[in-house]
């Protein structure tokens, strides 16, 4: 609720007072590697959360307590030569639910193609205009994303221009010769996690995001039942969507995220939503039956 009265301080006020967007913490986890290099990590770890961190990625301004919480562990798998490494990612990011101590969870990806260079003491430096090296369009796509994302939850399609920057990132990584940025891989790779953004296809779905946070979550304090009758409407609306698209990325991206949360807020609903909501998710996700089964305990 902050980030819109603080949306509404910079349309009122000549001077926009910019600040940083993300609250990053960065792990860089090298158990798999033969190497006992730990001091270049560390400065991997620390120059990508701080860049992370300090630079400024929206004409928007953000209190502390704004700041969008999220967390990268960067597994690094193999030094294949000199300053050239291959890892996977987890990045998961998250957003506060009104009048309450819970956190929910928006994006909760895993991308096993990173693969970069990174030289000691090494700046990490974006610039819009044609491709950075590929660490940096990495942090950079996904620092979008997750500020697309977040803005989704508060604002019925308020991540529009983040993902367009992610996607002028992608468009000038497709060249570069490295995994995870054209259509030709992975359904779940960047290029579809983006397109599926922009697409308008699937702008049902974010719209449906959009009101299971801000309709739904935020209100669940003061009225459970109609929070979760406004959330199972909203979940019926993105299965409309999964039955001509079924996985698709945003589509898995949105159950990797609310799985548990979903599972967990509906175990004390009416016996009615108990079965419609299990019934929809099973549509969504049929892998994941013996979560949804706990629903219906």
């Amino acid at each position: 609720m902050l980030r819109i009265f603080s949306l509404l301080f910079i349309l009122l006020t000549p001077t926009k007072i910019l600040s940083q967007e993300l609250n990053s913490k960065v792990l860089v986890n090298t158990e798999e590697l033969q190497s006992s290099e730990s001091l270049i990590f560390e400065e991997m770890q620390n120059s990508i959360e701080q860049f992370l961190n300090n630079k400024i990625w929206t004409e928007d301004r953000f209190q502390n307590e704004e700041k969008i919480n999220c967390n990268f562990i960067i597994n690094i798998l193999n030094e294949p030569s000199s300053n050239i490494y291959e890892a996977t990612v987890q990045i998961v990011s998250s957003r506060p639910i009104y009048n309450s101590s819970y956190e929910s969870i928006l994006f909760n990806h895993g991308d096993r193609e990173w693969v970069f260079e990174y030289l000691p003491s090494q700046n990490i430096e974006f610039t819009e205009n044609g491709f950075n090296d590929n660490l940096t369009s990495l942090i950079s796509f996904y620092a979008y994303i997750i500020i697309g994302i977040d803005y989704d939850s508060f604002g019925k399609l308020g991540g529009d221009d983040s993902f367009q920057k992610a996607w002028k990132i992608l468009n000038e990584s497709q060249n570069s010769g490295y995994k995870g940025w054209d259509q030709f891989g992975s359904k779940q790779n960047r290029y579809w996690i983006c397109e599926n953004f922009i697409n308008p296809e699937f702008r049902p779905v974010r719209e449906a995001i959009y009101n299971y946070h801000l309709n739904g979550l935020d209100t669940f304090h003061s009225n459970p039942e109609e929070s979760r009758k406004i959330i199972l409407d909203n979940l019926k609306a993105i299965n409309d969507v999964n039955t001509k698209n079924f996985n698709s990325s945003i589509l898995n991206l949105f159950i990797n995220a609310k799985s548990d949360e979903i599972t967990n807020m509906f175990k004390e609903a009416k016996l009615s939503n108990k079965r419609s909501v299990y019934n929809v998710m099973m549509e969504l996700s049929p892998s994941n039956s013996d979560l949804f089964n706990k629903i219906l305990q």
